[in-house]
């Protein structure tokens, strides 16, 4: 009987360790983990990544398809074909951080050097803090949106008194550390995917889903446009984004796993929710259902969605979690002489202002593709600076105890010209072909070209190529 992908990549190991019984707490900083301390299952990496998609955030991702006027089929099919070059390229990095038991952002200092890999460290600090706000805005709408439905009402205060609860949960997992975010997700996310499948079927079976909705009148520019700038901040754009992340929770997968096993549970951890949960998000829009989480849930499911809502809420905390502890992590590894609490306490004040930011939104989904376009500009072209640098430059072999030299004696040295021009200029052409709904995000090729948005493609090209012959013109 032949297995499945996920069956033969994510088999269970033999015998749980004591990690199960009590949690310790995390004490590992930035430093490459120890062999003893990497007991991470590839299921538990699996359950990991689509802990932090299984949340209503993504259910925007298909609507927003639908906001852009396309068709449902149209949506569907962007969504499903992205996320297979988006998620692929994320397991990729996955190995990666497995191979080296290192994070992220202290990779980067091979390519961009001792000194140099703070540009792109600062950029993921400020991002997480970004998302951790982004996320909670969703928990506060659906939990808003709960009590309204049971008659709780109370203003301004009491969105405040949920935020501020939702916060402190979220901190004092992140605090804790791998360990408990490991065992948070591996506990929870199961029942979780089985709430969400029974609210699938309800959905479908009593939303009167519009299979061919055509989407608005568009003219073929205008179609490709609204095509390229899907794919962009939902088809290939999201498995991209999580790239700054992979390697802070794949260094923990225990050292007897495979590169497979440890590709398709994090690859198959992430396509598996995000497409499933984008392409509910689709069909409730088509329905007319609009594209603000809260709409898409409470008009869906009515009072009937209280108990289930309040399962839901767990996605967003599942995916905040780890934007604490991997701000932690690019603090530290930019320099940063804190400990880690006061960093992630730091990360989530500041979110708070990101938080009211998009309470005031008009449109969540708008507001949602302007912010995942503008940090593809970045993430592209330095994701394919790693790449190159790691498997083409280095051929997978790094001096890892180098990494953490003072600048001064460091083999890396303080700044890899190589490395930064080659970011500079493929965020310039990245910019260049970017079409986002803010003047300032609209490049000269894009405009030029109808409109069309190919940033990450065009940026990920420049960097990639620019660098190899850069890199090897070095070295040689």
């Amino acid at each position: 009987m032949s297995t499945s992908p996920l069956e033969s990549a994510v088999s269970p190991r033999d015998g749980h360790a004591a990690d199960d019984a009590a949690v310790p707490f995390d004490a590992h900083g930035i430093e490459p983990i120890p062999d003893g301390s990497r007991d991470c299952s590839p299921w538990e990496l699996f359950w990991i990544w689509s802990g932090a998609n299984i949340a209503p955030i993504n259910w925007v991702l298909g609507a927003l398809g639908i906001t852009l006027g396309l068709s449902l089929v149209e949506t569907l099919i962007v969504v499903v074909a992205g996320n297979l070059v988006g998620c692929a390229v994320f397991g990729v990095f996955n190995v990666i951080g497995h191979r080296t038991a290192v994070n992220q952002m202290v990779l980067g200092r091979a390519p961009f050097g001792r000194r140099g890999s703070i540009v792109p460290g600062v950029a993921q600090f400020l991002l997480t803090m970004g998302w951790v706000g982004v996320n909670t805005w969703v928990v506060l709408d659906l939990v808003m949106a709960m009590l309204a439905e049971v008659g709780v009402t109370g203003g301004v205060w009491l969105e405040v008194v949920v935020a501020t609860t939702i916060m402190a949960v979220q901190l004092g997992l992140a605090l804790y550390g791998f360990y408990a975010i490991r065992s948070f997700e591996k506990y929870t996310v199961p029942a979780t995917v089985v709430v969400m499948a029974v609210m699938t079927v309800v959905a479908i079976v009593t939303t009167d889903v519009n299979w061919s909705l055509a989407g608005a009148e568009l003219a073929p520019g205008e179609k490709l446009t609204a095509v390229t700038q899907l794919l962009t901040a939902i088809g290939i754009g999201w498995g991209l984004t999580w790239i700054p992340y992979a390697s802070d929770y794949s260094r923990f997968v225990r050292v007897s796993a495979s590169p497979r096993t440890v590709f398709w549970s994090s690859a198959l951890g992430m396509y598996v929710p995000t497409v499933w949960l984008a392409a509910l998000g689709a069909c409730l829009a088509s329905a007319g259902s609009g594209s603000d989480p809260s709409t898409l849930v409470v008009g869906t499911f009515g009072v009937m969605a209280i108990p289930l809502l309040l399962l839901l809420i767990h996605g967003p905390i599942a995916t905040n979690i780890l934007n604490l502890y991997s701000c932690s992590l690019a603090a530290l590894s930019i320099g940063v002489r804190a400990a880690r609490w006061k960093v992630t306490l730091t990360d989530g004040l500041v979110a708070s202002g990101v938080l009211a930011v998009f309470v005031d939104a008009d449109s969540f989904a708008h507001a949602f593709d302007n912010w995942m376009v503008s940090i593809l500009v970045w993430i592209s072209p330095w994701a394919s600076i790693m790449l190159v640098d790691f498997f083409a430059i280095r051929r997978g072999r790094l001096d890892i105890a180098s990494l953490y030299l003072p600048a001064e004696t460091s083999p890396y040295g303080r700044f890899n010209v190589a490395g930064l021009v080659s970011l500079a200029a493929g965020i310039v052409a990245g910019w260049s072909w970017q079409f986002g709904v803010v003047p300032a995000m609209q490049g000269p090729v894009a405009t030029a070209l109808g409109n069309s948005d190919f940033s990450w493609l065009s940026g990920s090209v420049v960097a990639g190529a620019l660098y190899f012959a850069l890199a090897r013109r070095v070295r040689a």
